[in-house]
């Protein structure tokens, strides 16, 4: 599992120009899943994410999260993390997991986030998407497991 974690002040992704999920402040997560990935990768994930303090305090330090703040999370689905560009010039996406199982786990890792209380707004899984943010900080963190 690779997720993309972008610390927002605000997101928004539409599909034909229709908006499907919409955030203020938060996390706009780009998250992509493997066939190996389990039940425990999906709720480590989910754990470090809510659990990670990259929103700052009174004195400007990292140390709050998305918790603390009230933070909303935008969730998108995006197989390309699994991009092999190794050889030549087009990628290869064989690392990315299977489609099915892929679209079960990314509404399970949803429901997982949703079990922390916090609002987490989606995009389609599969789809052509269109998503607009405003990057805060920036602050930008990979993760992968």
């Amino acid at each position: 599992m690779k997720v993309v974690i972008q610390r927002v002040s605000n997101a928004k992704v539409a599909v034909d120009e229709k908006i499907l999920g919409q955030i203020d402040q938060g996390f706009c997560l780009l998250v992509a899943f493997a066939d190996e990935d389990t039940e425990e990768t999906l709720e480590y994930m989910a754990r470090k994410i809510i659990n990670m303090r990259i929103f700052s305090d009174s004195d400007d330090k990292m140390n709050l999260s998305i918790k603390d703040v009230n933070g909303q999370i935008l969730s998108i689905s995006q197989f390309t993390l699994y991009a092999d560009t190794k050889h030549g010039n087009r990628p290869s996406f064989t690392g990315a997991g299977n489609y099915e199982a892929s679209s079960k786990k990314y509404d399970h890792f949803n429901d997982l986030l949703r079990g922390y209380g916090l609002n987490v707004e989606t995009g389609e899984f599969g789809a052509d998407m269109q998503v607009s943010l405003t990057n805060d900080g920036p602050v930008t963190i990979l993760m992968e497991r």
